[in-house]
């Protein structure tokens, strides 16, 4: 089971972004691979405390995380693989100040040579009720960039494969060293020495290819799921960007969603409504029979317990609410009404409310509680 964020940071789940910011940079700082080299554990810590703040350092995905835990970033997140030492210092740099210098690119990649990642794509994917509660694996065709064949690289003259440039500035101070993305290859390292007819500069060409992608049961419209390395491709020696794929969750036509719920309007004649029946409604997972008792009421709510949708983080399901609605006749024949107009005074058809038979509002607390 993967560790939770906040025990990775050391913080409670109250804590402050001021908060969390002060235990990430702790940690990182704590097993920076500088202070640490060759030490795996060590690499592996830092890299987890990466992934913890990747996530509750940001606002929105702090919130997804609160609501629906790892599952909210499945196939995402550095665990995937995705994301590399200098991926790591390059969106966190502001973290580590000067403390090691350079941005924290020292001792990695041979000695310091930037690793360029190719940029992400987006992808919008629709779902069906029935795809979401049950988890689904979608093929999908995605035209992205990938390097050409018979393209050839050679080490890059003004940074030496470095992926950056050094300057020594003279100030008041003292001398100032900095580092720079080298202008010539854009920190790749590397440029083009050889490339066919139909690449572009960078040595790419757009291929269609087809990505499979596995989505859990019970994500929700809007949810952001990764799959890692399946985005543009880097030039040279570089990494895949990733496949950043949207949930659009598809209308149903008889179930309405209401987190893990699910409520369903079901009408009955009279006849039914007094004598009592049985029918078929509509569930995730096919049609089910239901059991209508003589006299139900319009306006009562049958649960059906596990017919709703999974919990994302895999806490169990939600239910199905059946909402009764008892269809009166708008148009009677002369019959009909003679029968009903007899029925006015009768005991039988006059409103009598039990202590089972809650009120409107009672019943929307109720579902609300």
């Amino acid at each position: 089971m993967k560790e939770d964020f906040y025990d990775i940071l050391g913080v409670s789940k109250s804590a402050s972004a001021a908060e969390i910011k002060k235990a990430y940079r702790k940690m990182a700082l704590k097993y920076h691979p500088d202070k640490n080299p060759d030490d795996k554990e060590a690499e592996e810590k830092f890299k987890k405390a990466a992934e913890a703040y990747e996530v509750l350092g940001n606002e929105d995905k702090r919130a997804k995380y609160d609501q629906f835990g790892h599952q909210a970033f499945e196939g995402g997140g550095f665990g995937g693989g995705g994301m590399n030492m200098d991926d790591i210092f390059s969106q966190f740099g502001d973290i580590f100040g000067g403390a090691f210098g350079g941005g924290g690119f020292s001792g990695f990649g041979g000695g310091g040579r930037r690793v360029v990642k190719g940029s992400n794509l987006r992808i919008r994917v629709k779902l069906s009720l029935e795809d979401i509660a049950n988890g689904v694996e979608k093929k999908i065709k995605v035209k992205r960039k990938v390097q050409a064949d018979g393209v050839s690289y050679r080490t890059c003259s003004t940074c030496n494969g470095q992926g950056q440039v050094t300057r020594v500035t003279n100030t008041i101070l003292g001398r100032m060293q900095t580092a720079t993305t080298c202008p010539t290859c854009g920190g790749a390292g590397q440029s083009i020495d050889k490339k066919p007819s139909d690449a572009d500069a960078q040595g790419l060409v757009v291929k269609e290819e087809t990505v499979s992608v596995k989505i859990p049961a019970g994500v929700v419209d809007g949810m952001q799921l990764k799959v890692t390395g399946k985005g543009n491709a880097a030039p040279g020696n570089g990494i895949a960007g990733d496949l950043l794929v949207a949930i659009q969750e598809e209308e149903h036509p008889t179930l309405k969603r209401e987190g893990d719920n699910l409520h369903y309007d079901l009408y009955v004649s009279l006849p039914d409504a007094v004598l009592g029946t049985s029918t078929e409604i509509d569930t995730v997972t096919g049609k089910v029979r239901i059991k209508i008792e003589p006299g139900v009421q319009s306006g009562k709510i049958l649960r059906l317990r596990g017919k709703g949708i999974p919990s994302v983080n895999g806490y169990g399901k939600g239910d199905l609410l059946v909402h009764v609605n008892v269809w009166t006749p708008k148009t009677l024949n002369k019959k009909q009404k003679e029968f009903f107009e007899s029925m006015r005074e009768d005991e039988h058809f006059q409103p009598k409310p039990e202590s089972g038979d809650k009120s409107f509002f009672e019943k929307v607390k109720d579902m609300f509680s």
